[in-house]
């Protein structure tokens, strides 16, 4: 007759377990996210230039970080500047940024534009393509309240927990 495993047999037996590997976890996807783009229609006075040129700034880096710390995205960077065989990432036609994002080994890319509309409206116009499929993975446009230092903020973690959400056909590249 067995004899029932005793309490240190099953602290042994629970560690050997734990050192099996059940599965391999997918690699990261790779992903690129050029600056997104800007246009101010509301017509306020007072130059604000070069806040929302630093909130935009904010914006990309903030996709980039949170993304990047989720664990299902590699971030790449796309050579943007037009200088050194890179691409304006603001004024390029998708085409030309997909394909530089392709050069880049990116298996995603994350298109946007922010629209300031008034003080207290703002909209993004959020695209996502899949470089191998050559399918639109997410299109959305989006509406946020305040342009602010934190409304920025909020609108980059909403926009962040919309791509992490983002399933994805076969494997990672």
């Amino acid at each position: 007759m067995a004899r029932p495993l005793g309490s240190v047999g099953l602290i042994v037996l629970l560690a050997a377990l734990a050192l099996v590997p059940i599965g391999r976890a997918a690699a990261p996807t790779a992903i690129a996210i050029p600056d997104f783009g800007f246009v101010d229609t509301s017509g306020e006075t007072g130059d604000q230039q070069a806040a929302h040129a630093a909130r935009l700034a904010a914006l990309t880096q903030g996709l980039k970080a949170d993304l990047g710390s989720g664990g299902h995205y590699r971030v790449l960077s796309l050579a943007c500047g037009g200088a050194g065989g890179g691409v304006d990432c603001r004024a390029a036609d998708p085409a030309a940024l997909a394909e530089a994002a392709r050069r880049a080994g990116a298996r995603v890319l994350v298109l946007g534009d922010v629209h300031k509309t008034s003080t207290l409206l703002l909209s993004t116009k959020v695209q996502v393509l899949d470089l191998q499929t050559n399918r639109l993975l997410l299109d959305r446009f989006l509406s946020f309240r305040g342009d602010n230092d934190e409304a920025w903020r909020r609108m980059t973690h909403f926009i962040a927990r919309e791509l992490d959400g983002l399933a994805l056909d076969g494997g990672a590249p």
